[in-house]
């Protein structure tokens, strides 16, 4: 019997393979680049294009902020056919109690504010960690021109690691998608903030100091 996820009688397609100890850069999928509405150049599905590199470094930046205000640390950045950052951002869902402030939807509606367009169709987003169903969504929707993720999500992945949203019938654009770039410091980063929230969870609290006596009424002067 074939794999698959039945959706509304359409089987979704299995995710590629990706073996656990490829970090290499990777192009997963070529997505709608054959056809016209393609605007940046061709040269952007190569995985080791150097904008790759640099960019995902501006968003591993940005995923520090994010940790260090008491946010899962993904940081997420938007760049033009030029090479020109539109919009770099975080997650801040705890920070602005909203369940939808991820880093990539919110760098991708800065981006389309920035240029009063909300067609993305000329851009990459680049984010740390492999964007979950809601924000492939959102990529779907800004028509981005291309995706480029650190490290790859076992739980909520939706671009290849637990499934393919994009390439569903429901989708009108498959952006094409690139995986692995600084995957390791992707990871790490990750790895390092989790573990220090557990120890920090595990940690007993303080006892409370000694309560200070109350100071005693004193007379009043004759």
């Amino acid at each position: 019997m074939r794999r698959g996820n039945w959706i509304g009688g359409w089987r979704s397609p299995r995710p590629p393979r990706i073996p656990r100890a490829v970090v290499e850069p990777v192009l997963l999928t070529a997505g709608h680049a054959a056809r016209k509405g393609f605007l940046l150049d061709r040269t952007w599905l190569d995985p080791h294009h150097p904008c790759h590199v640099q960019s995902m470094t501006l968003a591993i930046a940005q995923a520090a902020i994010a940790g260090a205000a008491g946010d899962v640390p993904v940081g997420a950045v938007v760049v033009d056919c030029s090479g020109h950052i539109l919009a770099q951002t975080h997650n801040q869902k705890q920070r602005l109690g909203d369940p939808t402030a991820h880093a990539e939807v919110l760098a991708l509606g800065a981006a389309g504010r920035s240029r009063g367009n909300w067609h993305l169709n000329d851009c990459a987003l680049y984010v740390t960690l492999e964007p979950c169903p809601m924000c492939t969504g959102a990529l779907v929707q800004a028509r981005i021109g291309l995706v480029v993720f650190g490290a790859a999500d076992p739980k909520t992945g939706a671009i290849a690691t637990v499934g393919t949203l994009a390439a569903g019938p429901w989708s009108n654009h498959r952006p094409p998608a690139i995986a692995h770039v600084l995957a390791e410091q992707c990871q790490r980063q990750l790895t390092d903030w989790f573990s220090q929230r557990r120890r920090d969870r595990a940690q007993p609290p303080s006892a409370p100091g000694p309560v200070p006596p109350e100071p005693q009424p004193t007379s009043p002067t004759q």
